[in-house]
């Protein structure tokens, strides 16, 4: 990961305006397609428009602030966001679609310093230190009809075609907690001189050409962690190059050559094991055995790439499977960390509970189509969202205000109802006025009395 010791910025500094600042100066620089001086709205206010309406999760954010400035002089898109004008979600969609979503990396790097400098990383690191990053695809639209140049396209037996968009989504994951911490995206899109369709792999080949060496923790090895469609040997030996290391779900039904060689092995004498008693999330008392494996080969060449196999079974109290999966790595595998391994390789789930399902389901619905446009937009649309995203988990950790107006709240999905109405009907001069609005009417934090008055007692935290 990139240095920021001598960034000069200090812990404190990550407040909501401090981070709004840093995105101004990355929007600004967004291509601007016009021609001419017929410029009403600039390209800042588009993408903060954009932005504005991902961060609050209110799609009618904008319509709102539009009459709430024209009736009373300003609106939250000014006092919160420092939009200069409004423009319509049709004005915003024409001028962002020329925009590519690479744009916005330089606002993810900015919230990631951020996170660097309060050691946020620290609980991700596991295996000898390093990072663990689940890559996982997803989708993010799909139809019969709409559809531009950037989209993939799928055709059926009968005529029919389906277009849609994708990305590689990477997120650091830790087997501590199921929190995820979304990375740079990488787009499935047609690839300038490619006869075939971009697919996910390949989207993964150009992340770790791109963007790894950002993320990577000084003299500390990388481990990555995918589902099975990653365990073939052309990804594993591009991780390999990089003198990374790899733990990759590994399925019998696509691994048939692994695990026929595995099949020939004497148990305790090439096939040995560890067992561990520990207690689950609920505090239920599991017995987790591995069995492991080394240097068998992926497939069936006389060339082909050696790998550690390993396999984890899970059972509670009552001696009933609770878990079983098989991952194939590169890390050289020893009783002391054969349970590690096994937990690393286990928490890419996370990227599923703690990224991509939030994403979708939680309140920022990536899978809907926002708009699609005939470059660039819809893709664009997908970064400003993560963004949004991320900038919920920096003031997560680091605003405790926030925090406890969150934790108040018994949802995610609850805190963007509550942000939409506030915002429709309120004016706040800050973000932060508004959260000190949401704390008193919740009812928590610490009790400030009235000018003239003693403090009797602390105000009572609301019921979670």
């Amino acid at each position: 990961m990139r240095n920021t010791s001598d960034s000069g910025a200090s812990p404190g500094q990550a407040s909501f305006d401090a981070m709004i600042e840093q995105i101004h100066l990355v929007f600004e620089s967004f291509p601007d397609p016009r021609r001419g001086k017929n410029k009403t709205y600039s390209m800042l206010d588009a993408a903060l428009g954009a932005f504005a309406v991902f961060f609050t999760q209110s799609p009618s954010f904008l319509a709102h602030q539009s009459h709430m400035k024209k009736t009373r002089g300003k609106s939250n898109a000014d006092t919160i966001f420092r939009m200069a004008d409004i423009p319509t979600d049709a004005q915003i969609r024409s001028l962002l679609d020329h925009t590519p979503p690479e744009t916005v990396y330089p606002a993810f790097d900015a919230i990631y310093e951020q996170i660097a400098l309060r050691d946020m990383f620290e609980p991700y690191k596991s295996l000898n230190g390093g990072l663990l990053i689940a890559i996982d695809g997803v989708h993010t639209h799909s139809s019969g009809k709409i559809h531009c140049k950037n989209c993939s396209v799928r055709e059926h037996k009968d005529g029919r075609k389906d277009y849609g968009h994708s990305a590689v989504m990477p997120a650091l994951v830790t087997p501590l907690n199921s929190k995820a911490i979304p990375l740079r995206p990488e787009f499935v899109v047609p690839q300038d001189g490619h006869e075939k369709q971009d697919c996910e792999i390949a989207a993964a080949k150009r992340w770790l050409l791109k963007h790894a060496d950002y993320y990577k923790v000084a003299d500390t090895p990388t481990t990555y962690l995918g589902d099975d469609l990653y365990a073939h040997e052309p990804f594993c030996r591009n991780v390999i190059e990089r003198e990374e290391h790899f733990i990759f779900t590994c399925k019998q039904s696509s691994h048939k050559a692994l695990y026929e060689w595995a099949a020939l092995l004497e148990e305790g004498v090439d096939i040995l094991s560890v067992t561990k008693r520990k207690r689950n999330a609920k505090g239920h008392w599991e017995t987790h055995t591995v069995r492991y494996a080394s240097d068998l080969p992926l497939t069936d060449s006389s060339e082909a790439l050696r790998v550690g196999w390993l396999e984890l079974v899970v059972k509670n109290s009552e001696e009933k499977e609770v878990y079983r999966n098989a991952w194939i790595t590169n890390w050289e595998i020893t009783d002391e960390n054969a349970l590690a391994i096994s937990e690393a390789g286990r928490s890419r789930w996370n990227i599923e509970n703690g990224n991509n399902n939030t994403l979708k389901t939680k309140g920022y619905h990536l899978e809907h189509n926002f708009g699609h446009g005939k470059k660039h937009l819809s893709n664009l649309l997908v970064a400003l969202n993560v963004l949004a995203f991320l900038l919920h988990i920096l003031l997560d950790e680091t605003d405790r205000n926030y925090k406890m107006v969150r934790d108040a709240l018994p949802s995610r999905k609850t805190f963007f109802e509550h942000l939409r109405a506030l915002t429709t009907y309120i004016c706040f001069p800050t973000w932060d006025a508004m959260i000190d609005f949401m704390m008193q009417g919740l009812e928590i934090g610490p009790y400030e009395p009235p000018p003239g008055k003693t403090a009797k007692s602390p105000r009572r935290r609301a019921p979670r």
